[in-house]
């Protein structure tokens, strides 16, 4: 299981902008000059992704005149990475996930290395949200995407066809099942909520354009209890109260995988890098799953995110030119790509990247589908201009506070949207950051 990238968001307190542009920081310098170093280069790469460092073997083989040292983090990612920048020894790159990005922009943490033209011509080899965020709506390049988690449907199609019931498309019908299936066999439930998961839930905000947070006339508005968030909020609050999904299963536990074998939950709404969790640890079920499109609320198809990271551009590196190669080699070069796919279990965000051939065979798990066409379409349907909060970590905590309360019937879901905006709002008034609610 990609436990990185369903947990990175809670490891921080986070600000992303994607296509709205936010404040610089103070002092933030312009674009860093891009001039090429003379002699060999060692560069210092951090990140978290198992078998990285076969990935930056093969570059080093190719390439004798920048060497590039990796060091892996995952032990304590943000707090290794927050120590070297107050020590001034920040490594010229580093993985961050995509929320946590203005986070650290916001303590002058990146070089803008968009004076390197191989920086800025990256902007068409990437999935167009993934670098929305990294640009910070094109204020500059502070980093480039590498892995995203773009949702889908996971589900049992032997349990749906034994009860006959038809795979739903939308949101409407995904309820409709559920009765379906409960009414058929009641230890039966569709799907579990985690409410300990605010990051799964903004990826269902995310889906219905339920916009978080945005940015104008020099302030936040903050908009998590706004009316698109309380549809999707109601809509899970009915299948909690009428008991029809479970609320009892953390993901990715033991006991979520044990309801599973037991057959007493029929589907899973996941992300692509969760394709091996069922492969994994449920092997006996091989052939029994298939992955679809997420369910829709409207007819435009959209879909929503959940996990990703990218490889940023650190200040205190002193190659800039040669960090911009690697890293636009590392998180584009397709045999770079697909061995950061098989090796660590990477989605690429490089579009590129959708077209490596392991991504377009059918998985035999999967009774050899074509599951990752899926992933590649959900991609292309996440909106662009999503945005995340500079006290992201606070809210996420409020939320899941009064989610877990609203799960064991003291509350709402939709009273913890509430919880969540008002959390949003006290933080950054606390930290000084100008803020509005917004409609």
């Amino acid at each position: 299981m990609r436990t990185r990238l369903a947990t990175v968001a809670a490891a921080a307190g986070v600000a992303v902008l994607a296509a709205c542009s936010s404040p610089a920081p103070s002092g933030e310098a312009s674009a860093a000059s891009c001039t090429p170093s003379k002699g060999k280069v060692t560069l210092q790469y951090w990140n978290t992704v198992p078998g990285m460092d076969k990935v930056v073997d093969l570059w080093n083989q190719r390439h004798p005149d920048i060497q590039v040292e990796t060091k892996n983090i995952s032990n304590d990612q943000y707090g290794t990475l927050g120590n070297a920048l107050k020590a001034g020894k920040a490594p010229d790159l580093a993985q961050v996930g995509y929320d946590e990005l203005p986070n650290l922009r916001t303590q002058n943490a990146f070089v803008d290395a968009s004076a390197c033209k191989a920086a800025t011509a990256a902007k068409s080899k990437f999935v167009p949200w993934t670098w929305s965020q990294t640009s910070f709506g094109g204020t500059g390049v502070f980093a480039m995407p590498q892995d995203t988690g773009p949702m889908a449907l996971f589900v049992r199609r032997d349990l749906f066809e034994k009860y006959h019931v038809a795979i739903p498309t939308t949101w409407d019908e995904y309820a409709s099942a559920a009765q379906k299936l409960h009414k058929a066999d009641p230890g039966l439930a569709i799907t579990f909520f985690d409410p300990n998961n605010a990051e799964w839930f903004n990826g269902l905000l995310w889906q219905n354009d339920a916009k978080m947070y945005g940015y104008s006339d020099d302030k936040w508005q903050v908009t998590v209890d706004s009316e698109r968030s309380r549809q999707v909020a109601a809509y899970w609050q009915k299948l909690i109260s009428g008991k029809l999904v479970r609320t009892d299963l953390a993901n990715g536990s033991t006991q979520m995988y044990a309801a599973y074998q037991k057959d007493r939950i029929a589907s899973y709404v996941g992300a692509a890098w969760g394709y091996s969790m069922f492969r994994d640890n449920l092997p006996k079920q091989a052939g029994k799953w298939s992955v679809v499109p997420m369910p829709t609320w409207g007819t435009d198809g959209a879909s929503g995110d959940w996990g990703g990271s990218t490889v940023a551009f650190m200040k205190g590196g002193k190659h800039l030119y040669e960090s911009v190669e690697f890293n636009t080699w590392l998180n584009t070069d397709p045999e770079a790509l697909a061995m950061e796919n098989k090796l660590g279990g990477l989605y690429p965000a490089a579009t590129a990247g959708l077209r490596l051939p392991a991504l377009e065979k059918g998985v035999a798990y999967y009774g050899n589908e074509k599951i990752f066409d899926v992933f590649a379409d959900s991609s292309k349907k996440i909106d662009t201009s999503f945005a995340w909060g500079p006290t992201q970590k606070t809210v996420n905590l409020a939320l899941q506070d009064a989610m877990a309360k609203a799960a064991a019937g003291d509350g709402t879901l939709t009273e913890a949207l509430s919880a969540a905006q008002d959390a949003a709002l006290t933080s950054m008034k606390d930290q000084a950051i100008p803020v509005t609610a917004g409609k």
